[in-house]
C-alpha cells in the first residue's frame, strides 16, 4: 500500500481517501460524455454515463513479468519483462484475473467454465474494466481536460502507433501519463475490457456493463501498429474472444472496498 491522502466528502468535511495498492490509480467516481461525433458511427450517439462507484485501475497495461509470474508461462510474440503481455485472448485476460486475486487472499471475480464466464460482482478480486469505466479512466475521469488521446491532444506525447513504434511494443511507462497518472491507454497494444461489443444507448447511462450476449468482445486503446486515429480515447474494436495477437493485451480493474 502507499500513502494516506485527503480527500474532500460532499459536506466539505476532510475524510482519509482509499489507500491505494501499489500500481494502481484510485478513479473516483462521476460522470462524462461517452462516445463521439466525429469518426466511427459506433462511437455513437455520444450520451452520458455516470459511474457511481470510486475503482482502482491499473497505471501500466500488465507486463509480461507480471503474466509470467502469475500464469508460468509468456505468450506474447514480442519479448521483454516491461513489455505488454501480448498475444493473448479475451478468455486469457479473464483467466488470469482469477489466480491473481487467489494469490493475494482476495475472492475471484470471475467464474469460469469452459467459455462460459460471468462476473460475480460482489466480489473484491481483479477483473477487465467495463467499457465504460475504461473510457472514463482514459479521459481522465474527473481530472479530465477533454484531450483527444489519454493524456493529450498530441498522440506522439502519449502513445506508441504506427508512426513512432518501429514495428513492436514498447516497456510499459515510457510515455506521458494522462490526467491521473495512467500510461498507455492510447497505444502500445489493444485493451481488452469486459463488454460485449453492441450498439450505445441514445438515453444516458448508470455503470454500465455492455450487451447481454454477443459475438466480439470489446477492445480499446489502439495499438503499435495502428493510424493515430485508432488511438483517440473514443475509438472502439470488436474482435471474436478468443483470438490472440501481438497487439492484443490488457489492463487490470479492482474495486474499492
Amino acid at each position: 500500500m502507499i500513502g494516506k491522502e485527503v480527500a474532500q466528502s460532499t459536506r466539505g468535511m476532510q475524510r482519509p481517501a482509499p489507500k491505494v495498492q501499489e500500481g494502481f490509480v484510485l478513479v473516483e467516481a462521476g460522470s462524462f460524455r461517452m462516445g463521439s461525433n466525429d469518426s466511427d458511427s459506433d462511437e455513437k450517439p455520444v450520451h452520458t454515463v455516470r459511474i457511481t462507484r470510486d475503482f482502482y485501475i491499473s497505471k501500466y497495461e500488465v507486463t509480461q513479468r507480471q503474466w509470467r509470474e502469475v500464469m508460468g508461462n509468456n505468450p506474447s510474440y514480442f519479448k521483454g519483462d516491461e513489455l505488454p503481455v501480448d498475444n493473448v485472448s479475451w478468455y486469457d485476460a479473464v483467466e488470469f484475473c482469477n489466480p491473481l486475486s487467489r494469490k493475494e487472499g482476495l475472492e475471484p471475480e470471475y467464474n469460469i467454465s469452459g467459455k462460459d464466464v460471468t462476473w460475480n460482482r460482489s466480489a473484491n478480486g481483479y477483473r477487465l474494466p467495463t467499457e465504460a469505466e475504461w473510457e472514463y479512466a482514459a479521459r481522465g475521469g474527473n481530472k479530465g481536460r477533454g484531450y483527444i488521446f489519454a493524456g493529450s491532444n498530441d498522440v506522439d506525447e502519449v502513445g506508441w502507433y504506427w508512426d513512432n513504434s518501429g514495428g513492436k511494443t514498447h516497456p510499459v511507462g515510457w510515455k506521458k501519463p494522462n490526467e491521473l497518472g495512467i500510461y498507455d491507454m492510447s497505444g502500445n497494444v489493444w485493451e481488452w475490457v469486459w463488454d460485449w461489443y453492441g450498439s450505445y444507448s441514445y438515453t444516458s447511462q448508470t455503470d454500465p456493463t455492455g450487451p447481454y450476449s454477443g459475438s466480439d468482445r470489446v477492445g480499446r486503446g489502439g495499438s503499435w501498429n495502428n493510424n493515430a486515429d485508432n488511438l483517440r480515447s473514443a475509438n472502439r474494436n470488436n474482435n471474436d474472444p478468443s483470438n490472440s495477437n501481438n497487439n492484443l493485451g490488457f489492463r487490470l480493474v479492482r474495486p474499492v472496498e
